[in-house]
């Protein structure tokens, strides 16, 4: 154990002390018996009392260490993103629908949740939204919903009767407390405006909506539903380091794409990772070859049965005799 990086820890300072104080009274009670062999019996007694202790106090500091290791690999506080993709309106409605099943199943959590941005669309589906949902193990749950979401379904507005294939992007972003990405402040433009929507009349009035654009890779950030300038301003340089974050992370498993850990598919929110099938009340995640029927159920956040399914990983599927139901999607895009 490194002394001087536990003694910069607040959480671990006070036990790196105890250990120092330790290790100080060990040499004295080593010294003694140096010079006074008649002291053995008494000096071994003193010994073992402070080995005990110090084996105490590692155990506290390990314990801390493995908590934050633990918290590093499956954070608890993530950034959620829906984004339209083909489809127009439906898509959009559709974007919408995504995002209130993820913010039902963070109710059933326990989990908390909160909008950073919105953007609507004429019918008050989602062209794109970004929410942050925090609490335990919403990392591990969340993270193999990243990618494209597909629905087939007959739109209330077609005429016809013709089933409609439209799509919407999901991307999970976890929010580490060990952050290991530097933004240089050269390589982002700053843009201030007022909120909309609810707030108050301090959000609606003054220009506390903030927009980042990252230069060098083009990323686009927004939070507006901060109350002060600064709250969004912080927000918002939190996701773009997850996202700067995400996509070194995405580089380095391009590198060594057979070795990635924990991970169904490549995480790109490009891959097509799942159908909802109306017609056929049908959801099929494409990954694992399985389906689960009861979509009005689902859509309203029953999906810890699909997410407990997409933990087991691909394996579960081989092993379970459930036929794969992707070719059997009615394909109109």
């Amino acid at each position: 154990m490194n002394i001087n990086e536990l003694k910069k820890d607040h959480r671990t300072s006070y036990l790196a002390e105890e250990l120092l104080r330790l290790e100080r009274k060990e040499a004295e009670v080593r010294e003694m018996l140096a010079s006074d062999e008649s002291l053995h019996d008494l000096a071994a007694a003193e010994l073992k009392n402070i080995q005990e202790e110090k084996d105490s106090v590692e155990k506290q500091i390990q314990d801390i260490l493995d908590k934050d290791k633990e918290e590093d690999e499956s954070p608890n506080e993530i950034v959620l993103e829906v984004r339209a993709g083909a489809g127009g309106d439906e898509a959009s409605l559709f974007a919408w629908e995504l995002a209130h099943m993820y913010e039902k199943f963070s109710e059933a959590e326990g989990w908390q949740w909160k909008v950073n941005y919105e953007s609507k669309s004429d019918l008050n589906g989602y062209k794109e939204a970004s929410f942050e949902i925090r609490g335990k193990n919403v990392y591990k749950k969340m993270r193999y919903e990243t990618g494209v979401h597909r629905v087939q379904r007959i739109p209330a507005t077609e005429k016809n009767g013709r089933v409609h294939t439209s799509t919407a992007s999901v991307a999970v972003l976890p929010i580490r407390k060990k952050i290991n990405f530097v933004i240089n402040p050269a390589d982002f433009d700053m843009e201030y405006s007022r909120s909309g929507g609810k707030g108050g009349q301090n959000v609606n009035k003054v220009e506390t909506a903030v927009r980042i654009i990252h230069k060098p890779t083009g990323l686009d950030v927004r939070s507006t539903n901060e109350r002060s300038q600064l709250a969004n301003r912080e927000k918002a340089m939190m996701i773009l380091t997850a996202k700067l974050e995400q996509l070194e992370e995405e580089k380095a498993a391009a590198k060594h794409a057979g070795i990635r850990k924990g991970q169904i598919g490549s995480g790109d929110r490009s891959e097509k990772i799942r159908t909802y099938n109306y017609s056929q009340d049908r959801v099929t995640d494409h990954r694992i070859k399985k389906s689960w029927h009861n979509l009005p159920k689902i859509m309203e956040g029953d999906i810890g049965g699909i997410i407990a399914d997409l933990e087991l990983g691909p394996r579960y599927a081989e092993g379970s005799g459930e036929a794969s139901a992707m070719g059997t999607d009615e394909e109109s895009e």
